[in-house]
């Protein structure tokens, strides 16, 4: 694994009030460049580990550390300058009247100088393709519009990591591809981290590496075609992997020449086409 920009190390966490840890010995590293996709169902921890990583949550025991400064009260914002959050609902972090007023508003909040934060607004638009709507008003935007605008908000900061919190859950499938294609080409031009916290397996699926949590634990982790080989493991989690897999087992059974699960619908016609759907 390439060097860690996070470590979490024994990390215990419980709400005020409850008997029950929402995380119990978490132990996990994010490596640098990575693309890392954390799942479980509802109550599996995954959100209260997204909130911790932006320092929402302090551990309660064990030690975080991101970018090399432990996650502590006194370092909480040099940790959010290097992780940028994008949540699930993009309505909730549009504060502009316009798109490049919103992507202007966390520069201006860290004084950045106008001529610099000017240049970084039109570029971050421009890298999700957002560009031609610089006067537009949000609310007039289309879902998968609004996640790509506060995309461009997270990058013109030029945060190390992105944290994807249920960024897609509230998108159409035309929506989700766009933030998610956006989110890939970003990763590849920047050398960017990024950790998608999510319960759809088949956003995960799109990940260098998945983490499945269950009951505030890390039950298993490897690459997508390592976790999807879980089927009922997963279903029995509250999961459900994707439709390509599915449907590459069930033609395997009616003993079509299906090499392996494909993680995309793409992948799974080139095989079929190619195989001239022989069985």
């Amino acid at each position: 694994m390439k060097e860690p920009v996070i470590s979490i190390r024994h990390v215990n966490f419980r709400y005020p009030e409850q008997t029950q840890y929402a995380l119990k010995d978490i132990s996990l590293d994010v490596a640098k460049g990575e693309w890392l996709a954390i799942v479980g169902h509802n109550g599996s921890g995954k959100s209260t580990l997204a909130k911790m990583l932006n320092g929402l949550h302090y551990p309660e025991e064990g030690q975080v550390t991101i970018c090399g400064f432990s996650l502590k009260e006194e370092f909480v914002w040099e940790v959010r300058k290097r992780l940028g959050m994008v949540f699930q609902n993009p309505d909730n972090q549009f504060v502009g009247t316009t798109v490049q007023d919103d992507v202007a508003f966390g520069l201006e909040n860290n004084g950045v100088p106008h001529e610099v934060m000017t240049a970084r607004v039109k570029n971050s638009l421009q890298r999700v393709g957002m560009l031609d709507f610089l006067n537009q008003e949000p609310h007039h935007l289309s879902g998968g519009q609004k996640q790509r605008v506060a995309i461009a908000g997270v990058i013109a900061l030029q945060p190390d990591i992105i944290l994807l919190d249920e960024a897609t859950s509230m998108l159409d499938p035309r929506g989700r591809e766009e933030v998610l294609s956006t989110v890939r080409q970003l990763k590849e031009e920047q050398d960017l981290t990024v950790i998608s916290i999510t319960h759809d397996l088949e956003e995960a699926s799109r990940a260098d590496r998945i983490i499945v949590l269950n009951e505030g634990t890390v039950y298993r982790e490897g690459t997508p075609e390592e976790i999807f080989q879980l089927n009922e493991e997963l279903i029995g989690l509250g999961l459900d992997v994707p439709f390509p897999v599915k449907l590459s087992r069930v033609l395997r059974l009616e003993d079509f020449k299906i090499v392996s699960n494909h993680l995309t619908e793409e992948e799974l016609v080139r095989e079929l086409w190619t195989s001239n759907f022989k069985k």
